[in-house]
């Protein structure tokens, strides 16, 4: 039997914190293993999750986390983690400018040529104001990090006209981008269970999404209000594009296209950056009518932000070839997402 590529990326991590943390008699030290759902496993660390991390942003990222009230995501201390990958990835541009003069040239060759800059990068990012993720999406109840959409990662760039913004889901080993949270049938605190969530398997020339009574709406969610459904969207769609397998690509295009209908931003690209070896999740949305994420999705919402993706593998394959000054910070970056993530 061939291995999934979630289980072959478990046991490589696996295998890579054993030899990171050099333990003896690793197979009869289980207790040592972190707990899940009361449940030990070997990918659960109990240690700091700031080990996860690459030693150079190690110290960084928690004070950064702190200084701007941002919540790490609760699987931190998972080795699968892709919110622990995507810092891994990204965040060392946020202050080494080696990194950032690469990053610069990768958005460029990937997004527009029009970018001359990266200001700023942001874990967990959500703006102020009129656009913050409670105004814009309806998200009461949340804040950076946790109940709300807060992409994972935000490049800030300024281009030859003005300023644009290009918000970044990133993944890992999942399998697709989750179900809806608003088809569970039972309460939820202040949230009404959904009475009827058949309803969101509809196909789109049965039902019109933007109008039937989602039960998103129903709790306050303004999703819907930001994606408006293309003539191809409604051809193909078999089911409400969040239902089963979207609902992260969704609240993310809601949100970019919130952004770039107020104006403020010239550029506004909501972006997936992923593992080019997972499969499952490039094809986790072909029930729903879509064979492919990466160019499908494009196609079936009128207008808004651009809809863009790239591999893991294409960025650090990028500084590895325009590494020119061979900078000794960036080179051991390389050679701990070789060894860690196979990039």
């Amino acid at each position: 039997m061939i291995m999934s590529f979630y289980e072959n990326q478990k046991n490589i991590q696996i295998e890579w914190w054993k030899k990171y943390t050099s333990q003896p008699n690793w197979k009869k030290e289980e207790e040592k293993w972190g707990k899940h759902g009361g449940k030990s496993y070997p990918h659960i660390t109990q240690a700091a999750w700031q080990q996860l991390l690459w030693k150079e942003i190690a110290g960084e990222l928690p004070k950064y986390l702190k200084d701007n009230n941002i919540t790490a995501h609760t699987a931190t201390k998972n080795l699968l983690s892709s919110w622990v990958a995507s810092a891994n990835l990204y965040f060392p541009s946020r202050s080494n400018l080696n990194f950032k003069q690469l990053l610069i040239n990768f958005l460029q060759s990937k997004i527009s040529t029009d970018i001359i800059d990266v200001e700023n990068i942001e874990l967990e990012f959500a703006l102020a104001g009129d656009l913050n993720p409670e105004k814009l999406l309806g998200e009461l109840d949340g804040n950076r990090g946790t109940g709300q959409t807060s992409p994972d990662v935000a490049f800030i760039v300024k281009t030859k006209q003005g300023k644009g913004l290009i918000l970044t889901e990133c993944k890992y080993t999942e399998h697709s981008f989750y179900p809806c949270s608003a088809r569970r049938t039972t309460d939820r605190g202040d949230k009404p269970g959904n009475p009827q969530p058949k309803k969101c398997l509809q196909s789109a020339d049965l039902c019109n999404y933007e109008t039937i009574p989602c039960h998103q709406k129903v709790w306050g969610r303004k999703y819907l209000d930001n994606f408006k459904l293309s003539a191809y969207g409604k051809s193909i769609l078999k089911r409400c594009p969040a239902a089963t397998a979207g609902y992260q690509l969704l609240r993310q295009q809601a949100l970019a296209n919130g952004i770039k209908e107020s104006g403020e931003y010239d550029l506004v690209v909501s972006a997936v950056s992923f593992d080019a070896r997972n499969s499952a999740l490039i094809g986790c949305l072909q029930r729903t009518g879509i064979p492919d994420f990466q160019t499908g999705w494009r196609n079936i919402y009128q207008h808004g932000a651009e809809f863009i993706t790239w591999h893991h593998q294409e960025w650090v394959e990028h500084v590895r070839n325009h590494n020119h000054t061979k900078n000794d910070e960036v080179n051991d970056w390389l050679s701990y997402m070789e060894e860690r993530y196979g990039y």
